[in-house]
């Protein structure tokens, strides 16, 4: 016995809608950007739709659940049009190529970002956020040792001068994490220093004594890094970062990729240094380029 029911030939938005699993506001923005032709209407002036175009809707939910946006679905739509029949396959094979090649970039990236965040679980919120140039060369260092600041001055030293210039800078820092005698003379002259506020005057006698102080410490410091062979550990930091990036002749491979330079960095970077501050900073570098060239005399 024959089923007595037939299909109608012309369906409803509404209906198409729902057995597409759309809704009638998709399917009118289709209308809108191109992607699906307007259909024939009825006598009430609605829009009706027939087989075929229920198969192109079928084929646009497919495509866009997929995470093809509907743009690149209109343009795949109208080349296999141009190139033979709807089914072709030829423009949606292109959209499908270029969107797995898309979805393996994102699958990098997230791999890319885990890493990061399971560095950061693992070092430590601070210390992760220093790349594995920097942090390879702190893990010897106790719990707890390095300072807030330490990393901070880090993070920024790497911001400006790359990787390699963090990993010799957090020489100073071993140093003093590992000499609480010699941290305590550290405190002691940043203290001075942060004392030369706004209402001190340049010419105060404070400024150029401190200066010395300043002087007399970074020499008892680099005595002490010689004295361990730390100083011997930063040249072959130079050796290491040059077999993983080998130089090239616009910056010697010294700087990250995407980077600013030094000068633009410096020049970005706020500090909030008093005039006499400054000329402390100023007259302790004169002590030291003095020193240097009575050596080579």
């Amino acid at each position: 016995m024959h089923s007595s029911f037939v299909p109608p030939r012309q369906v409803k938005i509404g209906d198409a809608a729902a057995f597409v699993g759309s809704t009638p506001r998709a399917i009118r923005h289709y209308h809108e950007i191109g992607l699906l032709p307007e259909p024939g209407r009825g006598g009430d002036d609605r829009r009706r739709y027939g087989y075929e175009d229920m198969i192109r809707l079928l084929w646009i939910r497919r495509m866009a659940d997929a995470g093809i946006a509907l743009d690149d679905i209109r343009d795949a739509f109208t080349t296999d049009t141009a190139s033979a029949t709807a089914d072709s396959g030829e423009g949606i094979a292109g959209i499908l190529e270029r969107l797995e090649e898309t979805l393996a970039e994102q699958e990098a990236e997230l791999r890319r970002q885990r890493t990061a965040v399971q560095r950061m679980r693992t070092e430590g919120s601070r210390m992760g956020l220093l790349s594995d140039f920097v942090t390879d060369r702190l893990k010897s260092l106790p719990e707890g040792s390095l300072r807030q600041d330490d990393l901070d001055t880090l993070l920024v030293t790497e911001r400006i001068f790359g990787p390699l210039g963090a990993a010799v800078q957090a020489t100073r820092f071993i140093t003093l994490a590992t000499r609480p005698a010699l941290r305590a003379d550290s405190d002691r002259v940043d203290a001075a220093e942060e004392a030369l506020d706004d209402g001190v005057d340049v010419d105060d006698p404070r400024v150029a004594q401190v200066a010395v102080e300043r002087h007399a410490f970074e020499n008892a410091l680099h005595a002490v890094i010689e004295e361990s062979g730390l100083d011997e550990a930063d040249e072959a930091l130079f050796d290491a970062w040059d077999i993983l990036h080998p130089p090239t002749d616009d910056d010697g491979g010294r700087r990250e990729a995407g980077s600013m330079s030094a000068f633009e960095a410096v020049g970005k970077m706020p500090y909030d240094f008093s005039p006499a501050r400054l000329r402390c900073m100023e007259l302790a570098q004169e002590l030291s380029a003095r020193d240097w060239g009575n050596e080579r005399r």
